[in-house]
């Protein structure tokens, strides 16, 4: 045989290099979008844009574009003007599908004017800290961590900060107002409410990579929120989380010495499980499943760490709670939406049926993320106050 080989070997060479250097291009390609998909997701994002418009303003309506969330009941709210104002909506009064409209009640108008035009949904429904949405005494103060001063809100009880405090933690990428909406029910209770921030958050001392870990760093910066409240006396403590929040508050209570303190947790809407929640994602976007396998891995690895650009290694196994459920120790309330379409029910469902004797399930229909408040208010403080009273 010659060095250049039979024309039927040269055929078979020259295939093989094709298929391995098609093989080694999709490697290649599936590694940058598991890169991209992972970045995505632990990239805080700064751009808030409209994502809905005002279609009319009548004496007491204001007729909105359709869609997904401003078709939904409840009482919700409408940044204005960039964010600048604010509106609350309520019930709604009409639809009509041909035209692409709905109607809702025209609540409150926080600041600014309501005009036809861009703006976008607010889910929190209030809009301001709580001496301006709720008229409630507030304090606002700066919190010592290991990154620097962490903005906060203290709420006092009405007999003055006393030996019961609630520590409410906001979801990625939302504002401490998403907490606002549970204030008034611990208020009424006795509970000293805490808001703290947390490394990312606009304003705040930002992590070393800049990026979100899940929950997993996170959680110190409310642990500087709970040794502020112990320093203050708190002797007992309620956690409260939204979404990553309920992410940060399940790794603090396996972590931090102050959990202790703990006597309960009231969790809405909480990612229990981050590669279910990765995964679902992934298929939303239509992702193979191996690039969606690959950017939590690349999470967690030495090798793709540079890749996805994090300081410290993102172990999504360690957010698993399902799979941990034995560990838990404390109380939980879990409040969740079945159609909630940002952090799938299931695995809320099946850490409930693990763990019956700690945990109180609260599910929910029709609601979207973080919405069971707006929904049905009055079911929502009844739930918590039952078992925060």
């Amino acid at each position: 045989m010659s060095p250049r080989g039979t024309p039927s070997t040269r055929t078979a060479v020259a295939a093989a290099t094709v298929g391995a250097t098609t093989a080694a291009a999709s490697a290649v390609g599936s590694v940058a979008a598991a890169a991209y998909f992972a970045r995505r997701v632990l990239t805080p994002d700064r751009q808030r844009p409209d994502d809905t418009s005002i279609v009319g303003v009548r004496d007491d309506t204001l007729v909105l574009g359709l869609g997904a969330e401003t078709a939904v009941p409840g009482r919700y709210g409408l940044w204005l003007d960039g964010g600048t104002g604010h509106v609350r909506v309520g019930e709604i009064v009409a639809t009509d599908p041909e035209a692409g409209t709905v109607e809702r009640r025209l609540l409150g108008v926080d600041r600014g004017r309501p005009a036809p035009g861009p703006a976008r949904w607010n889910q929190y429904y209030f809009a301001s800290p709580p001496e301006v949405s709720l008229g409630l005494p507030t304090t606002h103060v700066g919190i010592g961590g290991e990154l620097g001063a962490m903005p906060a809100w203290v709420v006092p009880a009405a007999s003055g900060p006393g030996r019961r405090w609630a520590v409410l933690v906001h979801g990625r990428g939302a504002r401490r107002e998403e907490t606002v909406r549970a204030i008034t029910t611990l208020h009424a209770l006795g509970w000293t409410v805490l808001v703290p921030s947390y490394r990312n958050d606009e304003g705040v001392p930002a992590g070393p990579d800049g990026r979100y870990n899940l929950g997993l760093s996170e959680w110190r910066d409310i642990d500087s929120a709970l040794r502020y409240a112990a320093s203050r006396g708190a002797e007992e403590v309620l956690l409260g989380g939204w979404s990553m929040g309920g992410a940060i508050v399940l790794q603090l209570l396996d972590r931090s010495p102050y959990a202790a303190l703990v006597s309960r947790v009231v969790l809405d809407a909480p990612v229990i499980d981050w590669a279910d929640v990765l995964a679902f994602h992934a298929r939303v976007n239509r992702l193979p499943r191996l690039v969606g396998s690959l950017s939590r891995s690349m999470m967690g690895r030495r090798w793709g760490r540079r890749l996805v650009g994090v300081h410290e290694a993102v172990d999504v196994a360690r957010t698993d709670w399902v799979s941990r459920c034995e560990e838990l120790r404390h109380p939980i309330l879990l409040i969740h939406s079945a159609d909630d379409d940002f952090v799938p029910v299931g695995p809320s469902r099946r850490l409930a049926d693990r763990r019956p004797d700690l945990v109180r399930f609260e599910e929910w229909s029709t609601a979207r993320h973080c919405t069971e408040w707006n929904l049905d208010t009055e079911r929502w403080e009844r739930a918590v106050a039952d078992f925060a009273g």
